[in-house]
């Protein structure tokens, strides 16, 4: 069980009862909550106004009906979320997930990570999060078409370049994007380009949008590397999930030198002592959208049907598949195996007691509302090229994606020593965010 401080489990109380039954928010609430003891102490003041329970409650939640009619003429219904958790540091700033996990426990979770994760990139950017239970798998292009134009044409009335500004998750790519942009301006008859982000680099998107969140991951995991006086050089790695995180984290990786052993989807993973061979992982899943046993049958190595990818040996593990799949036994065996580093490219992707297992362990520990932060960094970046009629070169781009996650590194390490609790990454990342966003809601007055 996680402690919080006496004086904020009221607080905790009053989520689990407003909130019933939505489990993965009050992971996420109860694991800020947990390193708040040594603010609370500090800064009375955010007590006195309530900050914290403003914070835990959206400033906004929707949900709504999204009717569409799928190739044989059937009429499907789904439902769409968007919760605008808080704007007090600028826009709501979130992706949508388009999956048929999603809830509004999922979208809440995801929305109340996002405020403490747009707060460390230090853009103008606050909080939210929507998406739908539609399962984009095995429909045709013109049934997610479809789909993308309904749940526009209700969503399009909350959203604006200075009011709400969405972009991709798990089931929503560029191919989505377009669509809901092009919906948006037909019903707006305004292109408002800086109302989405993720967009195609011919009509408003920006460089290097698709490759962030894994390359600031890796950005964030070289900082953690050069404070031991390290790097990825000869360094093995493990990273979990095939999607676009995954891909692009395991890119960098090679770019500075490591090693990429083994990579999954949701049927299980593949080792290639050799290093994996990520022009075939990305044709499998970015052209073909296959699935990673095909890599075995093509190139070898050893494919394992089911299992944990947390099993393989290795010196760096990245969960960059989706929320809580790094468990207890997962992590036990990476501490056993000798592994030294963990840095979240999912959100939440490792359970409560896992992560307490790694740092028990000795594994030096990232958490994803600081290493994954370079997905919104960039999609704020690319906010920036619309509002000024610009386009800046893969190079400029990225070299400001690197300039940000080093700036949230420092910020966390900085953090923690100051809150004397030095390494903790973790509770440096929570505090960073919180106390950002706590300033920003107290100089506002009442909202």
């Amino acid at each position: 069980m996680i402690n919080i401080d006496p004086s904020l489990e009221p607080v905790y109380d009053t989520v689990l009862k407003r909130n019933a039954g939505e489990v993965e928010f009050h992971q996420a609430v109860l694991e800020v909550l947990a390193n708040l003891t040594p603010v609370v102490k500090k800064r009375p003041e955010y007590t006195r106004a309530s900050v914290i329970e403003r914070i835990c409650e959206p400033e906004r939640q929707i949900i709504f009906r999204v009717p569409w009619v799928d190739d044989e003429g059937r009429i499907q219904i789904n439902r769409g979320f968007r919760v605008e958790f808080n704007s007090a540091l600028g826009p709501y700033k979130g992706g949508l997930r388009f999956h048929p996990s999603v809830y509004l426990g999922i979208i809440k979770f995801l929305g109340f990570e996002q405020i403490f994760k747009n707060a460390l990139t230090t853009m103008p950017i606050g909080g939210g999060k929507g998406g739908s239970d539609f399962d984009p798998k095995g429909r045709s292009d013109g049934e997610i078409m479809r789909f993308c134009q309904s749940f526009m044409t209700e969503l399009y009335r909350h959203l604006g370049e200075y009011t709400d500004v969405p972009a991709g998750d798990i089931g929503v790519g560029g191919r989505e994007i377009g669509y809901l942009f092009g919906q948006y301006k037909r019903i707006t008859n305004r292109y408002e380009a800086g109302v989405l982000t993720g967009k195609g680099l011919t009509w408003g998107g920006s460089q290097v949008r698709t490759e962030a969140t894994g390359y600031g991951l890796v950005f964030f995991v070289q900082e953690m590397l050069a404070a031991d006086k390290s790097s990825f050089d000869g360094l093995r790695v493990v990273v979990s999930g095939s999607g676009n995180v995954a891909i692009y984290a395991a890119e960098k990786v090679l770019q500075l030198g490591g090693t990429v052993l083994a990579m999954s989807d949701s049927n299980g993973y593949i080792v290639d002592e050799a290093g994996i061979d990520l022009d075939l992982i990305k044709d499998l899943k970015e052209v073909r959208r296959a699935r990673i046993a095909d890599y075995a049958t093509e190139k070898g190595g050893n494919y394992v049907e089911g299992g944990s990818i947390w099993d393989v040996p290795c010196d760096v593990a990245l969960p960059c598949a989706t929320q809580n799949e790094l468990g207890d036994a997962g992590a036990a065996a990476l501490v056993k195996s000798g592994c030294q580093y963990v840095a979240e490219g999912a959100n939440m992707p490792t359970t409560p007691t896992a992560t307490a297992i790694l740092r028990e362990g000795g594994i030096k520990f990232a958490p994803g509302k600081a290493a994954n932060a370079g997905g919104v960094a960039t999609s704020a970046l690319e906010m920036q090229q619309n509002a000024s009629r610009d386009s800046w070169a893969f190079d400029y781009a990225e070299q400001r994606l690197h300039e940000i996650m080093t700036t949230i590194y420092a910020n966390c390490a900085t953090t923690a020593d100051e809150y004397g609790l030095p390494g903790d990454l973790v509770a440096g990342a929570n505090i960073a965010g919180f106390t950002q966003v706590a300033d920003a809601m107290l100089a506002l007055g009442l909202i």
